[in-house]
C-alpha cells in the first residue's frame, strides 16, 4: 500500500491556487485570524473521541478547509445547512445546486461530492461478496445511499451469482421525474454475458413515496416473464423513496 498523502498533497488535490481560484472568481483571500486554532481544536476532538463529537456543521468545516486552506469555512457550512437540511443532504446535492454556495468554488464542490463518493463506496464494500439476502438491511442502506436524493428516475440492476452474490451493480436509465425506460431483453442479455443466475431490481421515487405504480408492477412481471426461460431469476424489485422503500415481492407483487 502507498503512504498516506501529506497535508500539502491533500491541499493540492482540492485547492485550485491562487491562480486558477483567480480565474473562476473563487478568491482564496488572506488566512482568517483564530481561525487555524479552532481547526485545531476540531481536529483534536474528532482524533481524540471520534466523529460522533463533531457537530454536522463542524464536520463540513472541515472537510472543507481541507478543500479552502485560506477561507473561514464556518459561515459556508451554515449556508449549506441552511439550504439542504443536514450533512447528508448536503454531499448529496448536486454540483450545480452546489455551485448556487457562496464561497463554495469549484474546489469545496469537489470535496463534498468526493466525501459522498467515499461514502458510498463505503456502503457498497458492506456488501460485495456477501450473500445479498442475508445481507438485506446493509443493502438497502446502500441503495438508499445511491438513489433517495436524486431528482429523476435511475434504474439499476444487481446481478447475482448462484450464491446470491453480487457480480455487477449497474445502472441501467435514467429517465425524467417519473419515468424510465427499461427494456426486458437487455437486462436478461446483460445477465447471460455476466454469468449471473439472479437479478435484484432497484428504482426510485424522486417524489418520495416508493409506492409501486401499476406501470411499475407490469414492467417488473414482464422482466420476470423473459429471464425465466433462460433460468435467470428475478427476487425482487425494490422502489426507493425519502426515508423509506418497498419490495414488491413483499408486498406480494411478485
Amino acid at each position: 500500500m502507498g503512504k498516506h498523502p501529506h497535508l500539502a498533497d491533500t491541499q493540492g488535490l482540492f485547492d485550485p491556487g491562487p491562480a486558477l481560484a483567480t480565474a473562476s472568481g473563487d478568491h482564496p483571500g488572506p488566512a482568517v485570524p483564530g481561525a487555524e486554532g479552532h481547526r485545531s481544536r476540531m481536529r483534536d476532538r474528532l482524533l481524540r473521541a471520534g466523529p460522533e463529537a463533531l457537530a454536522d456543521h463542524e464536520i463540513l468545516e472541515m472537510t472543507l478547509f481541507l478543500a479552502l486552506p485560506r477561507r473561514d469555512t464556518k459561515p459556508i457550512s451554515r449556508a449549506l445547512l441552511g439550504r439542504f437540511r443536514s450533512f447528508a443532504g448536503c454531499i448529496a446535492a448536486t454540483p450545480q445546486e452546489l455551485r448556487q454556495i457562496e464561497g463554495l468554488g469549484e474546489a469545496g464542490v469537489a470535496a463534498l461530492k468526493t466525501i459522498q463518493a467515499a461514502a458510498l463506496r463505503l456502503m457498497r464494500a458492506e456488501v460485495i461478496d456477501q450473500p445479498i439476502l442475508a445481507s438485506w438491511p446493509r443493502l438497502m442502506d446502500y441503495l438508499t445511499g445511491v438513489l433517495a436524493r436524486e431528482h429523476v428516475e435511475h434504474f439499476r440492476v444487481l446481478y447475482l451469482d448462484t450464491r446470491n452474490r453480487l457480480i455487477a451493480d449497474e445502472a441501467q436509465g435514467r429517465g425524467t421525474v417519473n419515468a424510465t425506460p427499461v427494456y426486458p431483453r437487455e437486462l436478461v442479455r446483460r445477465a447471460l454475458e455476466l454469468h449471473a443466475t439472479a437479478m435484484i431490481l432497484v428504482h426510485n421515487h424522486p417524489s418520495g413515496d416508493p409506492t409501486p405504480s401499476q406501470q411499475d408492477i407490469l414492467m417488473t412481471r414482464a422482466i420476470r416473464a423473459a429471464a425465466e426461460p433462460l433460468l435467470v431469476t428475478l427476487h425482487d424489485h425494490v422502489i426507493i423513496g425519502n426515508a423509506r422503500w418497498v419490495s414488491l415481492r413483499q408486498e406480494g407483487l411478485i
